[in-house]
């Protein structure tokens, strides 16, 4: 395993032990980018946010992490997660391809894809069945991710990020 495989790696270990701070030492210092189909762009301070928010509110997760690559700048994986989405109380297995890029030996860009239609007929139910996969319902959930955000950001619980 090289260096950047074992920091893919480290960063899921941190993961699966809901360590956001630990986590959040794998990205460069100044220059993050986060994407996925449900926060979309994120930068900046915007992305420990997003894991402390998400970690902090986890009351069961399971990450697994397979097919770790990197190679020059860039690097790859799959992962799963398994959780309870709190606003539902629905049981999601989300599986995941998250595409790396890294300067000085950390992660500057980070990108998650996986099919929105599958997320969200299990964390929404039959909303999510019927429209997860137009483009309403997802503008909506995205909204909702970002107030949730932006409102966590702003917030005491939020504490030092």
């Amino acid at each position: 395993m090289n260096d950047k495989e074992q920091l893919i790696k480290t960063f899921y270990d941190h993961f699966q032990a809901r360590d956001w701070k630990g986590m959040v030492n794998c990205y460069h210092k100044e220059e993050i980018f986060f994407y996925d189909p449900v926060f979309q762009n994120l930068e900046g301070p915007q992305v420990p946010a997003m894991w402390a928010m998400l970690l902090k509110g986890a009351k069961d997760l399971s990450v697994i992490v397979s097919d770790i690559t990197a190679e020059g700048d860039y690097g790859s994986c799959h992962w799963t997660a398994v959780y309870t989405f709190s606003a539902t109380g629905r049981k999601v297995e989300n599986k995941v391809k998250a595409h790396f890029r890294f300067g000085e030996d950390r992660i500057v860009e980070h990108q998650d894809e996986f099919s929105f239609w599958r997320w969200s007929r299990q964390a929404l139910g039959l909303p999510g069945l019927l429209l997860g996969w137009t483009s309403l319902l997802q503008r909506r959930v995205h909204k909702q991710a970002r107030q949730r955000l932006d409102k966590f950001m702003t917030s005491k619980s939020a504490g030092p990020i």
